[in-house]
């Protein structure tokens, strides 16, 4: 479904992604790790095209996505950013029903279809209780659980998601990523997310992409790729790696002296 073709990027001098060249089929639910300053963020928004590649191609559906209009491509991506906000007061419903945006004609007002759309996507985040309550009142679980049925909104088939767990708790980490499984397991959605949070991509993602500096280090079935040398170069730091006694997954620990 995607393909990413010898993409490289600059931001001015600095280049911040190198020769990257991979393919994502219907279905999967990938995770994309390493260190700060890796590209990770950079990669997804360049398959959303909020950026274009200084070299190199990206495909949906074997054509360019140059060919899509914004439009067509929001039917087809939706994308979770890391920190969302807005300056007015939305209700959580509000935010949910401008994932209809690329299914609306211009200056179009949210139809009875747009509201039943948007109020299943927050039923299937588990926030639909939340329809009446203002945006900025909402914690931070809330927040991003809104912020994906916004995106489920749209009806798309891939999910691109950038550090949607960084400021929630634990509990609200293993919610958020259950929710995420069962849309891939039910709605057969792609899904990328990118993450700081290795054993927690370990317990969901049945892939893992790992970056470095710009480039791909190793990609693979999680099962297979997280080694401990892998681990070590692409993170400078010593680790330990043990079977989780639930699942028999890998867990990683990093070593403290």
């Amino acid at each position: 479904m995607i393909q990413v073709e010898n993409v490289n990027f600059w931001y001015l001098e600095n280049q911040v992604l190198r020769d990257l060249n991979f393919s994502i089929t219907d279905g999967e639910f990938v995770g994309i790790i390493g260190p700060n300053g890796a590209g990770k963020s950079t990669l997804l928004k360049l398959i959303n095209r909020l950026l274009i590649p200084g070299k190199g191609r990206i495909s949906l559906h074997r054509k360019p996505l140059r060919f899509y209009s914004p439009k067509e491509l929001a039917r087809l991506i939706g994308y979770v950013q890391q920190d969302f906000s807005t300056t007015f007061n939305y209700t959580a419903l509000d935010i949910v029903l401008m994932g209809r945006f690329p299914h609306q004609k211009a200056l179009a007002f949210d139809t009875a279809e747009d509201v039943r759309i948007s109020l299943q996507a927050m039923e299937s985040t588990d926030c639909h209780y939340l329809k009446s309550r203002d945006f900025h009142t909402l914690s931070g679980g809330e927040k991003q659980r809104v912020v994906l049925a916004s995106a489920l909104a749209q009806e798309p088939q891939i999910l691109l998601l950038d550090e949607p767990t960084s400021s929630l708790d634990l509990r609200h980490q293993v919610h958020f990523y259950q929710i995420l499984l069962k849309l891939k397991n039910e709605r057969k959605m792609t899904i990328l997310t990118v993450t700081h949070d290795i054993n927690l991509a370990v317990q969901f993602c049945e892939r893992i992409i790992i970056l470095k500096e710009g480039a791909i280090v190793a990609d693979g079935l999680t099962r297979n790729i997280l080694q401990k040398e892998i681990l070590q170069y692409t993170y400078d730091v010593l680790v330990q790696i043990l079977p989780n006694p639930a699942n028999g997954l890998p867990l990683i620990f990093p070593e403290y002296k």
